[in-house]
């Protein structure tokens, strides 16, 4: 079991070199208000003065890992080249050993300040701190500033929720033991150390609670309740000590010396409790509890890094590996974005999109968009009777027809056909817009694109500009497509047939006593007179006026074939547009497939290779952006500590942990 402590030294090792939180290790936090002895308590367990020992003496987080080695004496040569007794090493310098510890002292100060200032300022960045000595037993403890009510120095307004916001880090961390310390001339009732203990623990099974500076107390009074738990139970224990006064720091008293001081007061004051209390019996408890705490959280911690370093492996190859063959590469990113792009507009794509419609609403614009905007297209919208009647007329010349012009007929149904134009076009622009689209879906969806920033912004202007090069041509065929319409009416077009027959239908039976609708027509239109501003009074709509009474407007009711003649007009126009509405509604999604969608996908690659596959951009092309290239050094970083952690956790595995 005595392993355990040097493995986990290891890993806090291994992960702090790549600044990774993912793996929260078992360890010890000390947490105490200010000046409650905390420090003390620390020098006691090392048995060394290597602390600051004015002001504020913490304003950093202390991971301080004590490693026991046999003495100078019995160990065979040297360890690692050290010759001396007790030796300290910083992980910020590396390669240097401290074997005298004022300047331990003198370096966490230097460290310190370099940090957070000359004055009184915190930081949340640790400082690590390993001790080698024959007088310590495995432990690592991380000794946090103390917490404070009032600013000193140039401390921040709010330097008390600081110092707890950090203390929360540490201790909410479940695989840590919280060891919560308390002088004994305080009420413990209102211990800051346990209420911050009690928050993330509240069932007490992290918590190990330390009664400093016993020997305070004021007369009469003792700590016996307290150390037995009758005041505040803490179901690790309560063990007391008693702290070197600035007295005994003044005047060089060495901590051996009063831990040999401490003895003979609790052997005096507390006779019963002198074997469970003191700085050696703290030392031996917090090493049995954190072997302990280590061996129930070590599979855990070993599931975790192999959970990780799946995790880590996946991201790195998502980033790909360092560049080998350039040409080989863009080739293949070439070929990789054409056959997505191809795909997607297929729907033969491997991550079929769910959330939108991408590939499909090339097909929904052809369906749903242009072919209901053409099925809500009224062939006679804008087309009065009256029009029709003018039509006629004008188509006539000043001859009076015995039959309906034919010429009418084509004029108005041009007209018509003419407005199925504009639709058409905007289907072209609709799919255009939507290739457009299906480029940035692609290349979103293409990882190696986003690791080539101009890589990306090239294909994207490449396929761009096919697009926009096959714009006008696709225009120009759906343009040719309605003209071709308008050329030539197609009378004699097979679903035209119904229509004449029905028309011819209409006139027969209008024609049943015509001549005598027409007699008395003839006669009811000499007698009539109209109002002014009737809608038939104008000689430009063709109507009879008597030219003596200019200034009185006249008009007249339609005779029965000029309203047959209309209404048939108007069956014919209805019949024709709807044969030439579903032709454009057939012909143009055709027209753009060839011209526009199909074009693409065959010269897209060609395209991309013949404007991008060139030797004098293959570096610009291939120039990995910052973020990408920064993830992947702290990706590869944080996977080679997670294997050596795996092989430091795999020493340990057939080891008898019991």
């Amino acid at each position: 079991m005595e392993a355990l402590i040097p493995v986990i030294n290891k890993l806090q090792q291994v992960f702090v070199t790549v600044g990774a939180e993912l793996i929260q290790l078992p360890q010890i936090v000390v947490v105490g208000s200010q000046s409650s002895g905390k420090s003390s308590v620390l020098e006691s367990l090392v048995g060394r003065d290597f602390l600051p020992w004015f002001g504020v003496v913490t304003r950093r987080p202390l991971v301080l890992q004590l490693v026991n080695v046999p003495p100078a004496a019995e160990r065979s040569g040297s360890e690692n080249g050290i010759k001396a007794e007790e030796w300290a090493t910083f992980l910020h310098i590396k390669n240097k050993i401290f074997t005298e510890f004022d300047e331990v002292r003198q370096e966490i100060e230097s460290e310190t300040e370099r940090c957070t200032g000359a004055n009184k300022g915190i930081s949340a960045e640790p400082i690590h701190l390993k001790i080698f000595s024959p007088q310590v037993l495995n432990l690592t403890l991380v000794d946090l500033p103390g917490i404070t009510k009032v600013p000193v120095g140039d401390q921040p307004e709010d330097i008390e929720s600081q110092v707890r916001e950090m203390i929360f880090s540490y201790t909410s961390n479940p695989n840590s033991l919280i060891l919560a310390i308390t002088a004994a001339n305080t009420d413990l009732a209102t211990s800051e150390a346990l209420k911050l203990a009690r928050d993330v623990d509240p069932d007490g099974r992290r918590t190990l609670a330390v009664v400093t500076k016993l020997d305070l107390m004021d007369a009469g009074t003792d700590a016996l309740d307290v150390l037995l738990g009758r005041v505040i139970p803490v179901k690790l224990g309560i063990i007391g000590v008693i702290n070197r006064s600035q007295h005994d720091i003044n005047t060089g008293k060495s901590v051996s010396e009063s831990l040999q001081d401490e003895q003979a007061f609790l052997q005096r004051h507390y006779p019963t409790l002198s074997s469970r209390c003191g700085a050696r019996q703290l030392s031996r408890t917090l090493n049995r509890l954190l072997m302990h705490h280590i061996r129930d959280c070590l599979p855990e911690v070993r599931t975790r890094v192999s959970v990780l370093s799946t995790q880590y492996q996946s991201l790195l190859q998502s980033h790909g590996e360092p560049l080998s063959d350039p040409n080989a590469t863009l080739l293949q990113i070439i070929t990789q974005f054409s056959r997505e792009y191809c795909s997607t507009i297929e729907g033969t794509a491997r991550d079929i999109e769910t959330s939108e419609l991408c590939g499909g609403s090339i097909c929904f614009i052809f369906h749903e968009t242009f072919g209901r905007t053409l099925e809500s297209i009224d062939p006679l919208t804008g087309l009065s009777g009256l029009d029709v009647l003018t039509a006629i007329r004008n188509a006539t010349g000043p001859r009076p027809a015995l039959f309906v012009p034919e010429v009418c007929f084509e004029l108005l149904v041009k007209r018509q056909i003419k407005r199925l134009e504009e639709p058409s076009l905007r289907c072209v622009e609709l799919v255009h817009e939507e290739l457009q689209r299906i480029t940035h879906h692609c290349c979103a969806n293409t990882q190696e694109l986003q690791r080539f920033p101009k890589l990306h912004d090239s294909i994207v202007e490449v396929v761009t500009g096919l697009l926009r090069k096959r714009l006008p041509i696709t225009n120009e065929m759906v343009h040719n497509l309605v003209s071709i319409e308008l050329a030539y009416i197609n009378t004699k077009h097979p679903d035209f047939t119904d229509a004449a027959l029905v028309s011819a239908s209409v006139s027969d039976q209008r024609m049943r006593g015509a001549s005598e609708e027409r007699m008395r027509g003839r006669r009811e239109e000499r007698t009539r007179e109209t109002p002014q501003n009737s809608a038939f009074n104008s000689p430009s709509r063709g109507h009879a006026v008597n030219l003596l009474d200019m200034p009185v407007l006249v008009s007249r009711k339609l005779i029965p074939r000029e309203q047959r003649d209309c209404e048939v007009i108007q069956r014919l126009i209805n019949s024709y547009f709807l044969i030439v509405r579903e032709s454009i509604q057939d012909s143009v999604p055709k027209a753009v497939m060839h011209f526009l969608v199909n074009f693409v996908k065959e010269r897209l690659q060609s395209e991309l290779v013949g404007q991008l596959y060139k030797q004098s951009k293959l570096e610009e092309l291939l120039s990995e952006s910052q973020d990408t290239a920064r993830q992947r050094r702290e990706a590869d970083a944080m996977l080679q500590a997670l294997q050596k952690a795996s092989l430091i956790i795999s020493e340990i595995r057939d080891t008898q942990l019991w």
